[in-house]
């Protein structure tokens, strides 16, 4: 391949890919993206699930604590035919205060 050929290949792998940074400039810009994202990835809005705990019971099936709002859900996942258990829930625990609050409280 001439010289002229690799340059022709550059220049169009350059233009698409300029095109790519003003496609997604574009998309930013217009507010659409806010709607394509999930809630938990746009800036200032706060997670209202997680998962708060994992215990593995042996290599099919574990445990997952879930909170979601001020709930948390047991959750009983394994493989297998059977259906997922949902095995409690319940209120969340309050937050604990760390050292340096309940110090500055207790003067």
């Amino acid at each position: 391949m001439e010289l002229t050929g690799y340059l022709q290949f550059v220049a169009a792998l350059a233009l698409v890919l300029a095109l790519i940074g003003a496609l997604t400039w574009l998309i930013k810009r217009s507010g659409v993206a806010g709607s394509l994202m999930p809630a938990a990835t746009r800036k200032g809005e706060a997670r209202r699930l997680g998962v708060v705990e994992v215990l593995p019971l042996d290599p099919r099936r574990k445990l997952v604590l879930v909170r979601c709002d001020d709930r948390e859900h047991l959750l009983l996942l394994h493989q297998g035919p059977a259906p997922d258990l949902v095995v409690a829930a319940t209120a969340a625990p309050q937050a604990v205060p760390d050292f340096d609050e309940a110090l500055e409280r207790a003067r």
